[in-house]
């Protein structure tokens, strides 16, 4: 049976905070958390593993988009 994954953009609104919250809880600009939603950018292993904890999500279940060229 295949893991059911969740886009980081839901595990983003999973954690209940607003977008400006999170940018402030991880010290980067809001549009940093814009560019990790749209592919442009992607969070480190340590943010990642945060989201995952704020989330509840574990992390093997968020998937990143695929970063634009």
């Amino acid at each position: 049976m295949e893991k059911l994954r969740i886009s980081l953009k839901a595990a983003l609104v999973n954690t209940g905070m607003k977008q400006c919250e999170i940018a402030e809880y991880f010290g980067v600009e809001a549009s940093t958390i814009s560019n990790w939603t749209s592919g442009v950018g992607s969070p480190s292993v340590a943010q990642l593993r945060a989201i995952s904890e704020l989330s509840g999500i574990p992390m093997n279940y968020i998937f990143l988009p695929k970063e634009s060229s």
